[in-house]
């Protein structure tokens, strides 16, 4: 039946230009960083400074560093996709509380940082950061993956040695996240940026945690225990669940805060 034929082109030519939507605009989805110019003053209650480094291929990236009055360390805190350092700035505070100084980069094309990006570029750059922690501190930092700050930290702690790794609404791989939102395309073959945590955390010798809630819509909570699950057995491992807990609201529950703050005191 001709119709039939018709139907089913129209669908294949609607289904290709859909994956090769996705294929070009991917970065659009997956970054949504705001620019800051280099003239720019962060506002924030808490002392800061502010951290420069320069990249082999030119790129230019910039952290804002909140130091803490009584220092037991350095917490290298690695952000989530959307806004820049000065809106992840105010989660500094319950850190500094403690007793740790608080270094916040932003990736390539967030607030002030400069370069091309692509997944490997901003993993060096991750790891670049780790070494200036290091310097800054003189001692392993603590390292922090919020969101897709996830896919960050967990090669960074896969590849250097440090203290604690917390991981707060991670995924394995964006794999899982993708299929979430929209479970047609053939992200195996389609993403550009696949950030494989499940692969990289098998590789992690040091104590690590997990926060996520139960509710999260934006990276499943299964694919956080894909993620846990993936921890190799010897390693001191705390999967902490928040039943009502979505993607953006764990800092409002006070079990999260009691739980970072016994996790950050040892």
């Amino acid at each position: 039946m001709p119709w039939v034929l018709s139907v089913l082109a129209i669908v294949a030519l609607g289904y290709g230009g859909l994956c090769l939507f996705y294929y070009l605009f991917q970065e659009r989805l997956i970054f949504i960083g705001f620019r800051k110019s280099d003239r720019f003053q962060y506002r924030f209650a808490l002392p800061h400074e502010e951290e420069w480094i320069e990249r082999p291929d030119g790129a230019r990236l910039h952290a804002v560093l909140f130091p803490a009055p009584e220092r037991r360390g350095l917490l290298l805190y690695f952000h989530g996709h959307h806004g820049s350092v000065q809106r992840w700035g105010r989660f500094a505070d319950r850190f500094v509380d403690l007793g740790y100084d608080v270094l916040m980069p932003d990736p390539r094309g967030y607030g002030k940082s400069r370069g091309r990006r692509s997944e490997e570029a901003l993993i060096e750059d991750a790891l670049a950061w780790y070494d200036h922690a290091l310097r800054l501190a003189g001692a392993a930092p603590v390292l922090y993956g919020r969101s897709l700050g996830s896919a960050l930290a967990v090669p960074v702690a896969s590849q250097r040695q440090t203290r604690l790794l917390l991981l707060e609404t991670p995924f394995a791989n964006l794999i899982d996240v993708a299929w979430h939102y929209l479970p047609l395309l053939p992200y195996r073959w389609l993403l550009r940026y696949t950030f494989r945590n499940d692969h990289s955390i098998r590789k992690v010798n040091c104590p690590v945690h997990v926060f996520h809630g139960h509710r999260d819509q934006v990276v499943p909570y299964a694919s956080a225990l894909r993620l846990y699950a993936a921890i190799p057995p010897e390693v001191p491992r705390e999967m902490h669940d928040f039943p009502k807990g979505g993607h953006n609201n764990l800092h409002r529950f006070p079990q999260f805060k009691l739980a970072q703050a016994r996790v950050l005191a040892g």
